[in-house]
């Protein structure tokens, strides 16, 4: 033999030490390895960096927790596909009435529009009244939502970059235009983990409405794949293939131990992936939802009372849609969900994006969502989970004071309503203005970013300190922008 060349066949390479390998010459730290797993397991007493007893999870793999004492532990975001129209909602204009029917050309400067039909001052078709305590206004859209509006802190002053459906609900989204990035509920999710072993962290409950943009407004991007939103259906098993396709659990056990083992050898050989890591994760997730998701989509078991309330018996089958998808809300933070996103459902028009038409267009859109909305804000409150719950109402834009042709709204980026309930906000709060025609924001213009950061930050999470590095920079969801509205928090 050469000694110099020990290994004359030129392809000895040295083999990396397994992970069976690694734990066989560690065996006296396999205990403490086992320890460290259970500390970051909420149901073995794993808290966050903060104190509060309200805040008990596992941070999420960007490994920072909670910054500070959080208010809220979960999101439920009601998402108005469409853009409803802020001056026929929430925000009451009498200068419509006064100027109806005269060219706005002459009383204010026009942007330009996404299809520039523009036609007169266009008066709302619907009025408005105060409730409440706080006196907050609300149109006819609403009557049941009205009768909560002392929980609601409404943001009249909301600014959009994009004038167009699929790039504004990027925005909305993801904090960015652009397709492809991490959704506000996979940064969520991967800052701060999820409180549930056996349902995802992110979940779309869709009603059947995907927004313009498509799945990639609940994806997670650059992060882990195993962020992205998992998206449900209210009626049925709610997931498709949920069913098990073996003939017992244990067969099933044996195949998926195979599965990961063959993974675990490809990632001995290959090094780490993300895609081949998150498959191995989603396989044992999947394994845990054939368990737990039955139980969670039926919702037999509910009262009668509480079925009449979020309007599950209604006539309108739209109702009947969001009203499970309200419940299902409910019974997802119950179990530990950390955001929740609803869809509108289909209400045999259009969504919430009346070009033309626009009374019955918005009554049908309404009708569809005020009960269960309202009833879903009563039985967080009856519960006690509306305090550390979130809920955050949003469209990706708002609608012009002005018709488009004779009777509908085009799109509006200047200046549009949101508003949020529980989870730290201050409730019965009007915060920001739009100008006399409810145009354009001219009182604390609040931008998405804004929006992301007050939301990060009701859930104990700077939002400036939640990054992720990628090409080349720390990304996080309000990129270079974004400050915290303190005036709607309590």
């Amino acid at each position: 033999m050469n000694i110099a060349n020990p290994y004359p066949c030129q392809r000895y390479q040295s083999r990396p030490v397994s992970r069976r390998e690694m734990l066989t010459r560690s065996a006296s730290g396999f205990g403490a390895i086992a320890l460290a797993a259970l500390s970051r397991d909420p149901a073995f007493g794993a808290t966050s960096l903060s104190d509060t007893p309200l805040k008990r999870t596992a941070p999420g793999v960007a490994g920072h927790g909670t910054h500070h004492a959080p208010r809220a532990k979960n999101v439920i975001f009601l998402y108005m596909d469409g853009g409803p129209s802020q001056v026929d909602t929430f925000d009451p204009k009498p200068a419509l009435d006064k100027h109806n029917g005269q060219d706005p050309g002459k009383m204010f400067n026009v942007e330009p529009t996404q299809f520039n039909n523009n036609g007169t001052i266009l008066a709302s078709p619907w009025k408005f009244n105060q409730y409440g305590e706080s006196g907050i206004p609300v149109s006819e859209l609403f009557p049941h939502v009205a009768t909560c509006v002392d929980e609601l802190a409404v943001i009249r002053s909301m600014v959009s970059e994009f004038p167009e459906h699929t790039f504004a609900n990027y925005f909305l989204h993801t904090g960015s235009g652009l397709q492809g990035r991490p959704s506000m509920g996979a940064w969520v999710n991967y800052g701060l983990g999820s409180e549930c072993q056996n349902l995802p962290g992110f979940v779309v409950i869709n009603g059947g409405l995907i927004p313009p943009g498509g799945l990639d407004c609940f994806g997670s991007g650059f992060l882990p794949a195993s962020y992205q939103g998992s998206v449900f259906k209210p009626t049925g098993s709610g997931v498709a293939n949920i069913e098990r396709t073996e003939s017992s659990a244990e067969q099933q056990r044996v195949k998926l131990d195979l599965i990961r083992q063959l993974d675990g050898l490809g990632m001995e050989q290959f090094g780490h992936h993300d895609s081949l890591e998150s498959a191995i994760r989603n396989y044992e997730l999947a394994y845990a939802m054939q368990m737990a998701v039955p139980d969670l989509m039926s919702l037999k078991d509910e009262p009668e009372s509480i079925r009449e309330m979020y309007g599950m018996n209604a006539e309108y089958g739209p109702t009947r849609t969001y009203a499970a998808q309200c419940c299902l809300a409910r019974r997802m933070i119950e179990q530990g969900v950390r955001f929740v996103e609803l869809t509108c459902p289909q209400v045999g028009g259009d969504r919430w994006d009346q070009h033309s038409n626009l009374k019955d267009g918005h009554e049908n859109n309404a009708r569809a969502v005020d009960q269960p909305i309202a009833a879903l804000l009563k039985d967080l409150r009856a519960r006690g989970l509306l305090d550390e719950t979130l809920v955050v109402w949003a469209g990706e834009f708002g609608r012009t004071p002005f018709a488009q042709g004779q009777n509908g709204r085009d799109h509006n980026p200047f200046g549009f309503t949101v508003w949020m309930a529980g989870g730290g906000v201050k409730p019965g709060t009007v915060y920001g203005a739009t100008d006399e025609f409810g145009y354009k924001a001219i009182e604390n213009r609040t931008e998405i970013h804004d929006l992301h950061a007050t939301m990060l930050h009701l859930l104990g999470v700077d939002h400036t300190r939640s990054t992720f590095r990628f090409g080349g920079r720390d990304m996080r969801l309000t990129d270079v922008k974004g400050h915290v509205v303190h005036d709607v928090i309590a």
